[in-house]
């Protein structure tokens, strides 16, 4: 408790630093807004513009394939989850090469035997061609299964329903889900993502500018002087995390007044969240500057480190997209659980306790990570001394 004063001094000396260039503050306020946006404008979809589902871009082409084939593309024009056009084969092959859009189904010749298809009958079946790009491989199973869907509805129009009532003997509804009164916002993910991830450069950053402090003669200074090394560690720690927990409140803050991000759940929840990042991202800048060495050789692996972290912990897209054993291994970094806590309590509306996990496993992490980078700086330092390094 006696160097806590000297500790605030440091700390309160690295705000007044940060805050001196103004410019730069503001840059390091606006990127994460800036990334945050624009991933939810790209990724996020209006629900009033889709009635609440997403839409599939689609090609179809029925030259040649009769009046079923026609029948089925028009029921797929009309319908509320498909923005279909009919164009030539030749026309459907050009876009899809172009991914304009990436999908395109092609109903074969002879598609009319279809038509008079039932229980039973077998002979040659008609095989629909879905064209699709590299990229565009979900899309492509996904138009399989709206064609497979409208061409049975047709049927049971048809010839099924000589056989009996062909309707389904059971209704589907899709509805959205979540533990509090909150409704899901696409820019909610974004804006945790993309702050986490901010954070974590901005530690970085942090550390870098340490390891360019002790080949100034500004660091000789400070260690001739009566202030412990872990004092000052402890003051750039302090200064880095608060610097951070600043810049969560400012991009969520500019989230809720332009695109509706709302914290639904455990304000405190929130909080703590925010608070163990910030301390993340502190301690993960002291250990860059204590296992990095050089500063281009930290900023390389750090920039490699965090943008892997990133990837896997879900900040950019949703973590089930990722294969199973990723998800599994994830489940290891720090990333995975802050992610996995400010969903939970912003659009998910969950409480306190749901949040309390994720609290404990990062702030777990940048006590680890605050340990060994202290204990290797004051090694390092002890040998510098010694004239060793």
């Amino acid at each position: 408790m006696t160097h806590l004063p000297l500790i605030l001094t440091l700390a309160a000396k690295d705000l007044r630093l940060f805050l001196a260039d103004r410019r730069a503050a503001v840059l390091c306020v606006a990127v994460p807004i800036l990334l945050a946006s624009g991933f939810g404008l790209v990724f996020g979809r209006s629900p009033a513009a889709t009635g609440g589902a997403p839409t599939l871009p689609l090609l179809l082409v029925t030259d040649g394939a009769g009046r079923f084939a026609e029948a089925v593309a028009a029921d797929l024009l009309a319908g509320p989850r498909v923005q279909a056009e009919v164009v030539t084969l030749e026309v459907a092959e050009r876009r899809v090469a172009d991914r304009r859009p990436g999908v395109a189904v092609v109903f074969p010749d002879g598609f009319e035997a279809v038509g008079r298809w039932l229980p039973g009958r077998t002979g040659d079946r008609p095989a629909v061609r879905v064209l699709h790009h590299p990229l565009s491989a979900s899309e492509g199973q996904w138009a399989e299964g709206l064609v497979t869907e409208a061409v049975m509805k047709r049927l049971a129009r048809g010839p099924l329903a000589a056989l009996g009532d062909a309707s389904l003997p059971f209704a589907v509804r899709t509805e959205p889900h979540s533990t509090g009164d909150c409704r899901f916002n696409a820019y909610t993910h974004s804006f945790s993502g993309m702050t986490l991830q901010y954070l974590l450069f901005w530690g970085m950053e942090s550390g870098l500018l340490l390891l360019r402090d002790r080949n100034r003669s500004i660091w000789g200074r400070l260690m001739s002087a009566p202030v412990p090394l872990w004092a000052v560690l402890a003051g750039k720690a302090l200064s880095t995390a608060t610097i951070a927990f600043g810049l969560v409140l400012a991009t969520f803050g500019f989230g809720y007044l332009a695109f509706g991000v709302t914290v639904g759940g455990s304000w405190v929840g929130f909080l703590l969240l925010a608070a163990a990042a910030s301390c993340l991202a502190a301690s993960t800048g002291l250990l860059v500057a204590a296992v990095g060495g050089t500063e281009a050789r930290a900023r390389s692996v750090a920039i490699l480190v965090i943008l892997t972290v990133s990837l896997f912990g879900g900040l950019w897209l949703p973590a089930f997209v990722l294969p199973g054993w990723a998800r599994d291994a994830a489940l290891c970094l720090p990333t995975t659980w802050a992610m996995r806590g400010l969903d939970g309590v912003t659009w998910q509306g969950r409480g306190l306790l749901s949040a309390l996990p994720g609290v404990g496993v990062v702030a777990a992490f940048a006590a680890v990570f605050l340990g060994v980078a202290t204990a290797r700086l004051m090694t390092s330092e002890a040998r510098r001394r010694r004239g060793i390094a």
